[in-house]
């Protein structure tokens, strides 16, 4: 591979990892408020829409496009202009049928979707999301013949301008059906159709790009019949989209049996839609600490590949290492601070649901340590794939899914666990993941990284720092209640503030606290910050060798 193309790999691979963390980003940031305004009951309506829609998204858009991206880096090495030009118009009618038939699935089929749900309301969001799959499947095409020819900007920018007309146009939407005075439903479909205006805008832009960038340029090269491309494109893309269909089909099952055991007892049937919305509360923040971890784990990509093609084990290795290292640094205490304060952080992100939030707070123990698992799983897979394993990650993610749906079944359908076993069953399912996902990537390592060494150090440090949290926390609540109170203030509003304030200083204090310990202790090491844009300048700041 020669610098030019190196560098421009490393260089695309940057800019699509940057914008999913960004969306990543963007699209945690969108549910805090989201949250705010329609309560845990409109945030179930908008799950139950979404997660159908994610299923019928990974199916159209998990491999297909991967399949277009390879056909068309081939043609466009060789210099196949026709064949290019073949390939896209091939692909275009077969995501056009695709995205028409999981519109219509969606739209028509809205009542019978909701009703398998479990949660009949959900109708309105269903539909509300339905034009979006046809949108998508197109986005879909389209981003996987930019990026066949090695260009990943348009993917970039329109994923951002997706996610940013989700979060500004989709809550605008969800007010305003409030204040008129129309129910939660309503109003999670109002956001819902911030998430298809979108898709559309998202597609206007690409459809514009294509049309500005298109290459009129003559060929004489004679392009495979369509017939042959078709079968090229299902046979690279169907065996992907199968794999990647699993935690996507897993995730709508496991909605479906928490809200259906919640209304089969008769206690709670009422409430079942609230108590989910308050169990996403906490999954809404537990979604954070992965989407800044992901771009150190797509960077491995590049860097492992280029070695392992080289054929040098040790550097291979010690890329992996390194990347372990990194996320367990970030990993382990963002888990340990979000089970020690992630229900207070609750309470202080949702200021207009203090009752939900407090009510949320339970299941941040139990999810704070499932994001640590969770952080690793999306490394751990990414290893795997780097290493030629892709069949691997689908195993393991079958295994915790279903480890996932059955304690879900058993423990949510027990009256005294009820919504709580959803959380309990979410952290056995990453354990299951990461655990498989380890003893695999320790197998077929050509250097055997060496798991307690990796992970020894930062667990100490983060298990200080969680305590340096919680006494922090602790104190401050006391004493800035008291001194709160005093005032003229409410009680409500004391009590508040008092709890912001004491989770931001806990929070401060626990980054002071471990920042020390990971220098102190010499937990990274120079070596490990290559990978990451700036990495030696900060590696020369911490003083690491």
């Amino acid at each position: 591979m020669s610098t030019k193309k190196k560098q421009s790999f490393l260089g695309g691979a940057a800019i699509l990892a940057s914008a999913v963390a960004i969306v990543k980003l963007l699209g945690a940031v969108y549910k805090i408020p989201f949250g705010n305004i329609v309560g845990p009951e409109g945030q179930t309506y908008f799950n139950v829409a979404y997660n159908i829609y994610n299923v019928l998204l990974t199916i159209s858009t998990a491999g297909l496009p991967l399949a277009i991206s390879k056909l068309t880096s081939q043609a466009h090495t060789q210099g196949r202009e026709n064949q290019k030009r073949k390939i896209f118009s091939t692909a275009i009618w077969l995501f056009f049928a695709m995205g028409l038939v999981g519109t219509l699935l969606m739209y028509f089929g809205a009542e019978r979707l909701a009703a398998f749900m479990n949660e009949p309301l959900g109708y309105w969001p269903i539909r509300a999301l339905a034009p979006a799959v046809f949108c998508v499947c197109l986005l879909a095409c389209m981003r996987g013949y930019t990026q066949g020819q090695g260009n990943m900007t348009p993917t970039a920018v329109s994923q951002i301008l997706e996610a940013l007309c989700k979060l500004g146009l989709g809550l605008a939407l969800a007010w305003y059906f409030l204040k008129l005075g129309m129910g939660l439903d309503i109003a999670a479909a109002g956001a819902i159709l911030g998430v298809t205006a979108g898709t559309f805008l998202s597609l206007l832009y690409l459809i514009f790009y294509l049309l500005r960038r298109r290459n009129r340029q003559t060929s004489l090269d004679v392009p495979d019949s369509g017939g042959k491309l078709m079968r090229q494109i299902l046979a690279i893309g169907i065996p992907i989209t199968l794999s990647n269909s699993a935690m996507s089909i897993i995730t709508l099952v496991d909605t479906k049996i928490v809200l259906g055991r919640l209304r089969d007892i008769p206690a709670l049937a009422d409430s079942a839609a609230e108590l989910f919305g308050q169990y996403t509360f906490g999954m809404n923040l537990i979604n954070l600490p992965p989407s800044f971890v992901f771009p150190v784990t797509m960077s491995l990509i590049p860097f492992a590949a280029a070695a392992l093609t080289r054929r040098d084990h040790a550097e291979a290795g010690r890329i992996v290492s390194s990347g372990f290292r990194i996320v367990a640094v970030l990993a382990i205490p963002a888990g340990v601070g979000l089970s020690v304060v992630g229900g207070p952080a609750l309470q202080m992100l949702y200021p207009l649901r203090q009752a939900d939030a407090i009510a949320a707070g339970p299941h941040m123990r139990w999810l704070g340590i499932a994001c640590v698992f969770m952080c690793l799983m999306n490394l751990t897979n990414v290893i795997l794939q780097t290493y030629g394993k892709e069949m691997i990650p689908i195993w393991t993610v079958i295994a915790g899914g279903v480890t996932k749906v059955v304690m879900n079944y058993i423990l949510v359908g027990n009256p005294a666990i009820n919504i709580h076993g959803a959380p309990i069953s979410t952290l056995c399912c990453y354990v299951v993941i990461v655990g498989l996902n380890l003893f695999f990537v320790w197998k077929y390592s050509p250097e055997k990284p060496r798991y307690l060494q990796i992970f020894a150090k930062p667990a100490i440090a983060s298990a200080l720092m969680g305590g340096a949290v919680w006494a922090v926390h602790g104190f401050l609540s006391r004493a800035l209640f008291s001194v709160l109170t005093s005032g003229e203030r409410t009680v409500e509003r004391a009590s508040y503030m008092t709890n912001a304030a004491a989770t931001l200083c806990g929070i401060l204090a626990g980054v002071i606290v471990y920042a020390i310990l990971v220098v102190a202790m010499r937990i990274l090491r120079a070596e490990d910050l290559k990978t990451i844009p700036h990495g030696a300048k900060l590696a020369k700041l911490l003083h690491l060798r």
